[in-house]
């Protein structure tokens, strides 16, 4: 009997391809925007920076290794071995694990880009006070120690994979290992000066809002690209990301509008990005009503979450915590709940169709990430302070990111 042989599907192909460019469109322009116009106006050509250079660092990286540890040969469930280093058996004839009708380098790209995102995302927790130097090393550092063994356990055919849990497009990989790394970040970096008692709104809310549009069109190729090709599992992460960030958009704006008195457009901004991230995980496994359940849950609770955070005390400059980290935990147990096979017959059936055992690894998912990326995080950026030191000085923060660390003004 002959075996078969992969054949690369055209339609599916440019779909991958389209999606991966939809995602770094949600990198740069999109989350630079969207954090650039989050912070005060001393500080918008640095926080752009971030977003740029981390793409532009972890795009060599993966290249280089990234990509093997992260999905390369299995070792021992842990992380990928470095037999695909430099790209080596990596081309252009599909993978029958990574894509059966697309090149195995179009799936390659595709994933670049989320290890790009993910360590962009966290920058918004120490917005405003963390040295350049720093922010390169740091980068690096995660992306190789927490964000690889991460997308191997998940995607890459590692322990957490093998046991069944579902990660449709990252809620545990992207979403809750930049979650708790940003709020180890907050801890450890400590708040920035006058917090509490200085003017911090955001400069230019237009600017969040255009970005906000960004990320949303991004998202698409986020949720919809990892079908990994043009089907109808697209079609419903399509559908299913829309209706979340929708639903979560209007909660947010409805709960804030009882709390406060007034619906702002930062607001609705923040809880379209809140539904987004919370529906990651379950994007490709559950239909448009579970999605709008997320959906409201995704605005009340980051919302929620949000207003507390005075409370524990520390600084979370752009909210990461409260939007991707609590998402995120809520996103992969929801999909615990929510998943069906009648949406998705690859997936599995969830707590509400009878399937408690797969609720438990949806739990031991979320605790196991969640645990490597808060302890990873605590000991690289303690590394980090001793190589080249964490923060700018008091006298470089109040004069702002832009000048102190580029020598540039956003604004004359």
């Amino acid at each position: 009997m002959n075996p078969v042989i992969p054949q690369i599907d055209p339609a599916d192909t440019a779909w991958v391809l389209i999606a991966s460019a939809l995602v770094l469109a949600m990198i740069v322009p999109g989350l630079a925007l969207f954090y650039g116009g989050l912070v005060r106006s001393k500080n918008v050509l640095g926080t752009i920076m971030h977003s740029f250079v981390i793409l532009c660092v972890v795009s060599l990286l993966w290249i280089l290794f990234g990509y093997s540890l992260a999905f390369g040969p299995d070792k021992w469930g842990i992380i990928g071995g470095l037999e695909w280093a430099g790209l080596r058996e990596v081309g252009l004839t599909p993978h029958p694990s990574y894509g059966p009708t697309i090149p195995h380098q179009a799936f390659m790209v595709f994933q670049m880009m989320f290890a790009a995102i993910t360590p962009a995302l966290i920058t918004g927790a120490f917005a405003e006070r963390m040295k350049f130097s720093a922010l390169l090393l740091f980068s690096v550092l995660w992306s190789v120690v927490i964000y690889c063994p991460v997308a191997h356990w998940l995607w890459g055919g590692g322990w957490l994979g093998k046991l069944g849990a579902l990660d449709f497009a990252g809620g545990a990989v992207v979403h809750i290992s930049s979650g708790i790394s940003a709020l180890v970040c907050a801890y450890v970096l400590g708040k920035r000066q006058g917090y509490g008692t200085e003017y911090m709104a955001p400069h230019n809310l237009p600017m969040v809002l255009l970005g906000t549009g960004l990320v949303w069109v991004g998202w698409f190729g986020f949720n919809a690209g990892s079908a990994l090709g043009a089907n109808a599992i697209a079609v419903t992460a399509f559908l299913s990301t829309h209706t979340a960030a929708v639903t979560a958009a209007l909660a947010w704006m409805a709960i804030e509008w009882v709390h406060r008195g007034t619906p702002t457009v930062l607001g609705i901004a923040s809880g379209a990005v809140a539904g987004l991230a919370t529906v990651t995980p379950g994007a490709g496994y559950v239909g448009p009503f579970s999605a709008m359940v997320i959906g409201l849950a995704a605005g009340g609770l980051s919302y929620a979450a949000i207003m507390k955070k005075g409370a524990f005390g520390y600084d979370d400059s752009l909210d990461v915590v409260g939007i991707h980290g609590v998402g995120g935990v809520f996103g992969v147990l929801a999909t615990g709940v929510l998943a069906s096979k009648a949406v998705n017959p690859g997936g599995a059936d969830g707590l509400l169709h009878g399937n408690a055992e797969f609720f438990g690894v949806q739990m031991l998912a979320t605790l196991a990430v969640a645990l490597f990326a808060g302890l990873g995080t605590y000991l690289i950026l303690k590394l980090v302070n001793r190589l080249v030191g964490l923060r700018i000085s008091p006298e470089e923060e109040r004069m702002g990111l832009d000048l102190s660390q580029h020598n540039e003004r956003a604004y004359s």
